[in-house]
């Protein structure tokens, strides 16, 4: 996911994904614990794609409250 097509999307479309993402690292840390994990990496990536998220819904809502305030 990049930055430029999350700005695309309706906040409650990002809150959704926020869901998502969230309940997938649990389950690939979950499975890193158990050593069912595979690919290690998807942990780093998911972490990341959170983050990228984050600072999406930050950017919106900033963008709101300078419209209201």
């Amino acid at each position: 996911m990049k930055a430029s097509e999350l700005r695309a999307l309706p906040v409650n479309e990002l809150e959704a994904k926020m869901i998502d993402l969230k309940e997938e690292y649990l389950r690939l840390r979950c499975g890193h614990v158990s050593r069912q994990l595979a690919d290690v990496i998807m942990i780093k990536k998911t972490r990341r794609n959170i983050a990228r998220l984050n600072t999406v819904l930050t950017e919106i809502q900033a963008q709101q409250s300078q419209v209201e305030g």
